[in-house]
């Protein structure tokens, strides 16, 4: 499966969409696979501010707990309410459930992502 097109990936398995400035992050479908079945969502809270590779959250799993980390910098200006009450919902589509969204203050960590062909070239299994 070939991850979507219109994201930014990290190494650790996030994914950035960047639309002017806000940037959305989820984790990946190589993610959710890794971690088998997501039980558990925790979020900062909105108005947190993160420095450019920030945790922004948490998944845990029956296997482990996993933070999220954001690329870019900002404050939280959303977290995913549903994915919190139904963690479920990443097992399912991962692209379509994002955890939070922020207003972007330092875009440098931005530099570092890959786009879908690299990500999916360094990430074969999934």
């Amino acid at each position: 499966m070939s991850s979507p097109a219109d994201l930014l990936y990290s190494a650790s398995h996030e994914w950035h969409k960047v639309q002017g400035d806000t940037c959305t992050v989820g984790i990946t479908r190589y993610a959710v696979d890794a971690l088998t079945d997501v039980t558990y969502v925790n979020t900062k809270p909105v108005g947190t501010k993160v420095a450019p590779g920030g945790i922004v959250g948490e998944v845990e799993s029956v296997k482990t707990t996993s933070d999220v980390y954001s690329a870019a910098g900002g404050e939280i200006v959303e977290v995913n309410k549903a994915l919190v009450d139904n963690p479920a919902l990443l097992n399912t589509d991962p692209y379509a459930n994002w955890l939070v969204k922020l207003k972007i203050t330092d875009r440098s960590g931005l530099d570092k992502l890959s786009n879908a062909d690299a990500y999916d070239k360094a990430n074969p299994a999934h």
